[in-house]
């Protein structure tokens, strides 16, 4: 009989990712929707462990969205990720679970910090203001995790900090989507309808890391099977990064569209560069496989399929 595993978030990009990967068959996964399984309510939270009693869990529900959403309601992402965090990893440790991977942000570090970030720099300065509620109640959880693990040798609580990630079941909408899904939407949008211009905020030479949310989904399944030998706290990315511009353009090409970009220097664009440090990845012997344009393409082909329709 195969092992218990409760994936929370197991409706998003990640946690679908997390779903579809090959190794996923190893496992019984208990997935939950929010109105199976309310999150935020702890009474809630520990009865389904009580009743379940999962081997391992993977924390990757939560509030999200990109920097007009963070910016318009941080109370709520401060307030939901921070409760959710706590119900989630508590109950988790209070019902003896002894394997546990969370899943963090590079908004956890500080917004002056200086390129690549590594691991310890983590509240060692200020956050950048757009995301700040998010960032904390992430903080939250990763320290909750790591002090579980210092005062209990029986729980492996381990963290991993993704870049900033796209790909299939990403959201698209404006109002809520990242970067890289925005782009792809904006575009699409300007090809369909013949625009001539498109729009980028600032001046474009904000560098970003995004990675393909499926090679998440691969060192997700690779904890889980490794527990013992994953740092404590790890980021998970490329190790290098690409202009805004330079991912307009690469859609761009991808679309089919040949506008030209006129770019807004009103609108903010957080912080100029977050690169991650992937020397610990790399230390325990993983890296993503996805190329941008390899991942953008299939992520356009599922939009197309999925969402314009």
């Amino acid at each position: 009989m195969s092992k218990k595993l409760f994936l929370t978030g197991a409706h998003g990009m990640v946690g679908k990712n997390v779903l579809a990967h090959p190794d996923a068959q190893e496992w019984t996964i208990l997935a939950p929707t929010s109105s199976e399984l309310d999150l935020t309510d702890a009474h809630a939270v520990r009865a389904f462990f009580a009743a379940e009693k999962p081997d391992a869990v993977v924390h990757a529900a939560g509030k999200v969205g990109g920097i007009q959403a963070n910016m318009a309601d941080p109370v709520g992402f401060l307030d939901i990720n921070l409760t959710i965090g706590r119900n989630v990893i508590m109950e988790a440790h209070n019902a003896g679970v002894s394997q546990l991977v969370n899943l963090a942000s590079t908004c956890m570090y500080p917004a002056g910090a200086p390129n690549p970030l590594t691991e310890d720099m983590i509240l060692t300065a200020p956050l950048e203001p757009t995301n700040e509620g998010y960032a904390l109640a992430k903080i939250m959880a990763t320290r909750m995790c790591q002090y579980i693990s210092a005062q209990d040798s029986a729980a492996q609580y381990k963290t991993l900090i993704p870049c900033n990630l796209f790909g299939l079941h990403d959201k698209f909408d404006p109002k809520h989507s990242h970067l890289v899904p925005a782009i792809i939407h904006k575009m699409h949008i300007a090809k369909t309808t013949g625009a001539k211009t498109v729009e980028i905020w600032g001046d474009g030479t904000a560098r970003r890391e995004f990675m393909f949310a499926a090679d998440l989904a691969d060192a997700v399944h690779r904890s889980l099977g490794d527990t013992n030998t994953l740092p404590d706290l790890m980021n998970v990315g490329l190790g290098h990064d690409h202009t805004i511009n330079a991912y307009y353009e690469t859609v761009a090409e991808i679309v089919g569209w040949e506008g030209r970009f006129v770019h807004d220097l009103s609108k903010p664009v957080g912080m100029k560069q977050k690169l991650t440090d992937t020397r610990r990845q790399t230390a325990w012997g993983w890296s993503p496989q996805t190329s941008l344009k390899d991942g953008l393409s299939a992520t356009y082909e599922h939009y197309l399929n999925e969402v314009s329709k």
